[in-house]
């Protein structure tokens, strides 16, 4: 058995990039998706098409997953539980940490050993050494395999327990859609007083640019425990944050959004955090409200 061989089940853009990845490496690679055709342009390129998942897993000790989720895992492997011993399952589908782990004890209970992966970029980041995936899970596995893994991308591994890969990511897409929203719903009350997007583009980028420096600012702060009102106060952030809803309404603009924000301010506000750090906020949102069920 060849030890450039590596399976891919699962060909939507992510999978089919990574197979590409793969054939340009010189890799000898068995696809296998539900819609068979999906391989079509891979098989031209020299793959070989699996006619069923378990066929898929018996050519070689590597696959790679790119589901949906956890589910379609169970409902793709399940039924080839049979040819799973002995396999490793890099499985980077998109679940919770808690699936993750669930995931790798199935696994186990078929003699297969699970890497979970976060995979940190769009599949046109796929092959450019730049680009970087979350792994966790068992350490020599990790090790054995990573020149495979960093055919995709480079490989960033976050420890042992097979959640940890999927937290990171899950961290990392918060960032990313809160962030993302808050740049549309700029973008709508901009509209709204006849600022294109293209025109606003300068100003939404600096302020993006300028957040990694506050980030660094407050981080030794909070891991201290620390939000002295020294550069900042939590009631200027709640008369700010008020400020810009106002502003939202005025435009008749949908205010839910800056609106969820002004709550968690004024919440932090009411405990006590008033003359404190904006920061202190991580204080309030470590806790479930009490009128949260």
């Amino acid at each position: 058995m060849s030890v450039r061989a590596v399976t891919v089940i699962g060909l939507g853009p992510m999978g089919r990039a990574m197979a590409e990845a793969f054939l340009d490496r010189g890799y000898e690679v068995t696809v296998w998706n539900r819609t068979p055709e999906k391989a079509d342009g891979l098989v031209a390129r020299g793959a070989v098409r699996a006619a069923t998942a378990g066929d898929a897993l018996a050519a070689g000790e590597v696959a790679v997953l790119s589901l949906t989720d956890y589910d379609a895992m169970y409902a793709i492997l399940g039924p080839a539980a049979a040819r799973l011993s002995g396999k490793v399952i890099v499985n980077l589908s998109s679940d919770t940490p808690d699936r993750a782990r669930e995931g790798a004890e199935w696994l186990a209970g078929h003699g297969a050993r699970q890497l979970t992966g976060g995979v940190q970029v769009p599949p046109s980041g796929i092959g450019d050494p730049a680009s970087s995936t979350f792994y966790s899970g068992p350490r020599e596995v990790f090790e054995r395999h990573r020149p495979t893994l960093e055919v995709l991308t480079g490989a960033d591994y976050r420890g042992e327990d097979p959640g940890l890969a999927a937290l990171y990511y899950q961290l990392q897409m918060g960032i990313f859609w809160t962030s993302m929203l808050s740049w549309l719903h700029a973008l709508a009350t901009a509209d709204a007083n006849g600022i294109t997007a293209a025109e606003f583009l300068p100003y939404a980028a600096r302020t993006a640019a300028s957040v990694p420096g506050f980030m660094e600012f407050y981080t030794p702060r909070i891991d201290a425990g620390e939000h002295p009102g020294d550069v900042d106060r939590l009631a200027m952030g709640v008369a700010s944050v008020e400020h810009v809803t106002h502003t939202v309404h005025a435009a008749g603009v949908d205010v839910a959004l800056p609106g969820a924000v002004l709550e968690i301010f004024r919440r932090g506000a009411a405990a006590g955090h008033a003359d404190s750090s904006f920061t202190s906020l991580f204080e309030v949102m470590r806790k479930v409200p009490e009128h949260v069920g």
